[in-house]
């Protein structure tokens, strides 16, 4: 047990290096684009590369670790993205940049498969809960943190490139000082997106959606406040107070969930996130206070759609069927995310920096009327709705396992004629499921 903690530990501790590093390049790079003077929809198109080299490194990088290891993969990966880093500020051009946003996203992914298919392998019946718990925390705090470290340099500099660059360099200590086993990879069951649609049109569009909203605003976000007039400690308490807001409003939302039909939770957060979507609109030059609050409850009103698309999902899927299902989910949310920066930046283009929430509270018009007029389908009795899971999409890429929805599909699926005197060695392991339609985590 002591074993076990002092290993997750060491994965916290690179996790949390690794994310933090992570949101604060993604932050900078949006901030320095448009100090720049980029236009909205080249800063969009330039961002966006980050989402197709992720998608290729769900492909891809999972094959590079089964052969060199976990560890030396790991090493590889972060050493590439620390150099890639090191490069941004040595030329500011549309095409370099691009670049090594897609090779980023690559390496990126890589890294999370490391990672997460690690902290899985740590899971049983006794600690998924907790586990999955602590890594959505981890991931949320890691994540708001690295918007703090925007403030601490001038963008317009090598400082903060360098200091992001060494955060990922500092992930690569705790992980590499291991000596536990290294996890399996495998190839996982998967479903294809028309499936999805066909079994649960609401929540595969309502994943698409989230998808769409969030990696909008992750990329054009910082650009939105700089072009708004923000100075840098603005624009970080901007960004932090989003993920926040995240973080806070995802239990109450929870809670709805379980005790109420989760159509009309879905239907009711859409036309909320609309509302103060259409408000940050409205009053982005007028006041920073009420930009900031309307902003954070639309952020956190729409990270909330993927977990509730999720539930709505798996309320419909057979226990055996969870893995494959959480994997058409995020293609789905990944297929939104590659759209979403490059549709903000061209109505940012068209009607100024508003334009950002203005496309976002049309996207929302859309789900909502595709809630009230789209396809409908069966769905179960509010008492015999599944667990409401807390689940943040760009946490989620190795982690179906480690869901605590995982535990009654692992129980169905124990053999009751199974040889009492097999070899243990013959067991089972948890292994992270990495099917060739892994989305990307933006």
């Amino acid at each position: 047990m002591q074993k076990t903690a002092l290993t997750l530990s060491s994965l916290i501790i690179s996790i949390i290096l690794l994310i933090s590093g992570n949101a604060f390049l993604m932050t900078l790079l949006g901030l320095r684009l448009s100090i720049e003077a980029f236009s909205a929809g080249l800063i969009g198109w330039i961002l966006v590369f980050y989402s197709f080299g992720f998608v290729a490194g769900t492909l891809w990088a999972g094959r590079i670790i089964e052969k060199v290891g976990h560890i030396r993969a790991f090493a590889v990966f972060a050493a590439v993205l620390a150099a890639s880093i090191l490069v941004y500020p040595m030329a500011v051009e549309a095409g370099l940049w691009g670049g090594l946003r897609a090779l980023g996203g690559f390496v990126m992914a890589g890294l999370m498969i490391v990672m997460e298919s690690w902290f899985s392998s740590k899971a049983d019946n006794r600690n998924r809960a907790t586990l999955f718990a602590v890594y959505q925390l981890v991931f949320f705090l890691s994540t708001a943190g690295g918007q703090v470290l925007i403030r601490f340099s001038d963008p317009a500099g090598f400082v903060p490139f360098s200091l992001a660059a060494i955060l990922i360099a500092l992930a690569l200590v705790p992980l590499s000082l291991t000596r536990e086993a290294s996890p399996t990879i495998t190839q996982g069951e998967r479903m294809s997106l028309r499936r999805l649609y066909k079994a649960s049109p609401q929540g595969a569009l309502g994943a698409l959606v989230a998808g769409l909203l969030i990696s909008a605003f992750y990329a054009m976000g910082p650009v939105f406040a700089n072009r708004i007039g923000l100075d840098v400690n603005q624009l970080s308490n901007f960004m932090a107070a989003s993920i926040i807001a995240a973080m806070l409003l995802a239990w109450p939302v929870g809670r709805l969930c379980d005790r109420y039909d989760r159509y009309q939770v879905m239907l009711i957060a859409s036309c909320v996130a609309a509302v103060c979507s259409l408000a940050a609109a409205l009053i982005a030059d007028f006041n920073m206070l009420l930009l900031v609050i309307a902003v954070g409850l639309y952020m956190g009103i729409t990270a909330t759609l993927y977990p509730i698309a999720v539930a709505i999902t798996n309320d419909l899927m057979e226990s055996d069927q969870i893995t494959a299902t959480s994997t058409a989910l995020l293609l789905s949310y990944g297929v939104g995310s590659c759209i979403g920066a490059p549709l903000s930046a061209l109505f940012m283009e068209l009607l100024g920096p508003r334009g950002l929430f203005v496309s976002n509270a049309l996207i929302l018009g859309g789900l909502i009327l595709f809630m009230l007029f789209g396809p409908s389908r069966k769905h179960p009795a509010v008492e015999d709705q599944q667990q409401f899971i807390t689940l943040a999409p760009e946490a989620a890429l190795g982690l179906a396992e480690l869901d605590p929805r995982y535990t009654e599909f692992e129980e169905s699926s124990e053999t009751p004629t199974a040889d009492p005197s097999a070899d243990p060695a013959s067991e089972p392991q948890h292994t992270e499921d990495l099917g060739p339609e892994q989305p990307p985590r933006v």
